[in-house]
């Protein structure tokens, strides 16, 4: 699988439309616009509405008069975020996106008791690569959300990663708990937890995936490597999904491939009602763009 497979594959789904809160962002605008023209999406576009027509307007009228566009002005970002909400809530929207407004103000619209999208599920932040010399997708989680999580809220954050591998074709996702050794070290909280997981992953406590660990890094992506240390496991140099300990360790690993090793990313925010587009502001529009093919090919 990569993006140009996952761009066709979201093409060929029924139409789904994507409530933007707080549209107007260049990089967002643009991710817009390449969406409409391959036909993945229709968007209602939440802001202020004479900066999203410019924005829309700067390659000439046809976007700010598209039929799979609608623009609907707020007075302030914070009021864009509850329409936006409230159109996913109220089922005039299949996925939310994340403008130009930082990232608690959309959670707490998200987590609402009224309107919000509460699935009773942990939130997590799931990212899919595109890395050169992998002919699939490597997927990292979590990179955003949780910060230092427990063993329950890891079970979580796998069930949550595993559906959205499987929405994209991966019908049993392989799963590595990572840690910095591939043995369990009692002072090492990560390899007891990746234990832990593996056991309760043999025992149908997580279903629909394959666990191994703990596993380095190298261990969990390079089949040389697992050889080179002796390592026989399902997962071990052919693993799908990294499940990274702290959100520390997957900020470094999500923005080492994307600045280091060039890699194409789409991300979500999976465990909510609907997908969430939850990019950074520094995301870039085709970051963007593969993340709305990413929650399209998710939306259950």
């Amino acid at each position: 699988m990569s993006f140009k497979m996952l761009i066709k594959k979201a093409a060929e789904l029924p139409n789904k439309r994507i409530a933007v809160a707080a549209a107007e962002d260049d990089a967002v605008i643009e991710a817009v616009k390449q969406a409409v023209d391959e036909q993945l999406a229709s968007f209602l576009l939440f802001g202020h509405e004479q900066q999203i027509r410019t924005l829309l307007d700067k390659e000439g009228s046809a976007y700010s008069s598209n039929d799979h566009i609608s623009i609907i002005a707020a007075n302030s970002p914070e009021e864009s975020v509850e329409l936006a909400v409230k159109a996913v809530h109220n089922n005039k929207a299949d996925v939310l996106m994340k403008g130009r407004i930082p990232t608690a103000m959309i959670l707490r619209a998200v987590l609402h008791k009224e309107y919000g999208l509460r699935s009773g599920k942990i939130l997590s932040h799931v990212a899919a690569f595109d890395i050169e010399g992998f002919n699939k997708f490597i997927f990292v989680t979590d990179a955003a959300m949780n910060i230092a999580p427990d063993l329950d809220t890891k079970v979580e954050i796998i069930r949550n990663g595993v559906a959205v591998a499987r929405a994209l074709g991966v019908e049993m996702p392989r799963v590595a708990p990572i840690a910095a050794v591939e043995v369990i070290n009692p002072n090492m909280q990560a390899t007891l937890d990746a234990a832990a997981l593996t056991v309760m992953n043999q025992r149908g406590q997580i279903k629909n995936c394959i666990i191994d660990g703990p596993l380095a890094l190298d261990n969990a992506v390079s089949m040389d490597a697992a050889q080179h240390k002796g390592i026989k496991s399902d997962v071990a140099g052919q693993a799908d999904l990294l499940i990274v300990p702290t959100i520390e360790v997957g900020n470094v690993l999500y923005k080492s491939l994307v600045y280091f090793a060039k890699a194409k990313v789409g991300a979500v925010l999976a465990g909510s009602k609907v997908p969430i587009v939850l990019t950074s502001r520094a995301d870039s529009a085709e970051s963007k763009y593969y993340s709305i093919a990413l929650a399209v090919c998710s939306v259950s």
